[in-house]
């Protein structure tokens, strides 16, 4: 027993150092406080709008949303001097409507910010993207999710570098069916004219998708993983939708995207990369030293939708209703489900909570998708 307590204590004595040699790795521009200007967005050429979003850069340790830049001015720009401008349609989000572009010229990109300052992007040539040919998706029992895959190819082998977005939409139910609803005005009980139980939610990729076929003899994109729905999360269980949305890149563009994707997508750990400065081809006018976020392109867009109904997951549960006097009800805090009779034949209220009830809080919304079939 002796033996073992000390080879306890030394145990005990190798954490303690080890731990108290490791210090915290805080470099200048991870804790720098000045804010530089990030450019996210492109021109769609593609017979569809286009959006550019301008917000600020944060400390790494700043858990606060991002700043956005509004009141700006963007316009693009074609090398023959066609301007096409943008408006800003909510807060540091701007929008360029669907119009016909010339596929065979160039363009750059043009913002002039409110508080001064004036910004350019180099003129890039129009990456034109060969459809999607299919998306396909399995489960995988291993992961207990659906693997979502797309395919594509460019006859010509002049694609070679891709990426992808998507948007995936999915039903879902509130547990209870709410048929109730107060008017606190006149205190009393009335039937609910929304039905908040059915909603649906949309969300949009955050990682980046990227693939290349520089390395291949033929441009094929064959099976490449777009999107892992986790089974466990139910958005597979009522009926699930994505839509893909592919871009050609020029390998400037594509260095740009894996070094972001290097920057930002790592696990944390200390074999991942460092943080570093990822700039892209867009620079302050008048001072070119000045760092500036983002990598303004021009491509084609190529999109395609699917429906997923393998009713993987689970029903939703929760704990059983309240019961709620009538003269309580239109001042319960309970979303109201519906009313019945006791064994004594006393007419009751049942009532649950938010998360239970209404479909809402989930994010969702109960307006069906115009696509949703």
């Amino acid at each position: 027993m002796k033996g073992r307590g000390r080879l306890y204590f030394l145990l005990i004595v190798s954490i303690l150092v080890i731990n108290g040699c490791i210090e915290p790795f805080s470099p200048p521009e991870v804790n720098n406080v000045e804010t530089y200007l990030v450019v996210d967005g492109f021109l769609n050429v593609g017979g569809d709008s286009s959006s550019i979003m301008l917000r600020h850069t944060q400390n790494t340790n700043d858990g606060k949303q991002p700043v956005v830049e509004t009141g700006a001015t963007i316009w693009a720009e074609a090398e023959k001097g066609e301007k096409y401008q943008f408006t800003e349609t909510a807060m540091g989000v701007y929008k360029l409507p669907k119009l016909s572009f010339n596929t065979e010229v160039k363009y750059r990109l043009n913002i002039k910010r409110k508080g001064g300052g004036e910004y350019q992007s180099d003129y890039v040539v129009v990456s034109k993207t060969p459809p999607i040919d299919s998306l396909t998706y399995k489960v995988d029992t291993r992961r207990n999710a659906m693997l979502i895959y797309v395919n594509a190819h460019d006859q010509t082998n002049s694609t070679r570098f891709y990426r992808w977005k998507f948007e995936e939409t999915y039903e879902y139910r509130a547990a209870y069916y709410s048929g109730l609803d107060r008017d606190r005005e006149n205190k009393i009980v009335i039937a609910r004219k929304e039905d908040v139980n059915l909603c649906w939610r949309t969300l949009e990729s955050k990682d980046i998708k990227l693939g290349s076929t520089i390395k291949l003899n033929a441009d094929i994109i064959q099976d490449l993983p777009v999107n892992i729905v986790d089974i466990a999360s139910n958005k597979l269980y009522f009926g699930y939708s994505i839509l893909v949305k592919q871009y050609a890149l020029s390998r400037e563009a594509f260095e740009y995207w894996t070094d972001l994707a290097k920057t930002t997508q790592g696990t944390g750990s200390l074999f991942d990369p460092q943080p570093s400065q990822v700039t892209g081809n867009i620079k302050n006018k008048a001072n070119n030293k000045e760092l500036v976020f983002g990598y303004f392109s021009a491509a084609v867009e190529q999109k395609q939708r699917i429906f997923i109904r393998e009713q993987l997951g689970a029903s939703p549960r929760c704990i059983a209703p309240d019961t709620i006097e009538p003269a309580d009800a239109y001042k319960s805090e309970a979303i109201l489900l519906n009313t019945f009779r006791d064994a004594k034949g006393r007419e009751l209220v049942l009532g649950s909570s938010e998360i239970c009830a209404d479909c809402r809080v989930q994010g969702g919304t109960t307006t069906r998708p115009s696509f949703w079939e």
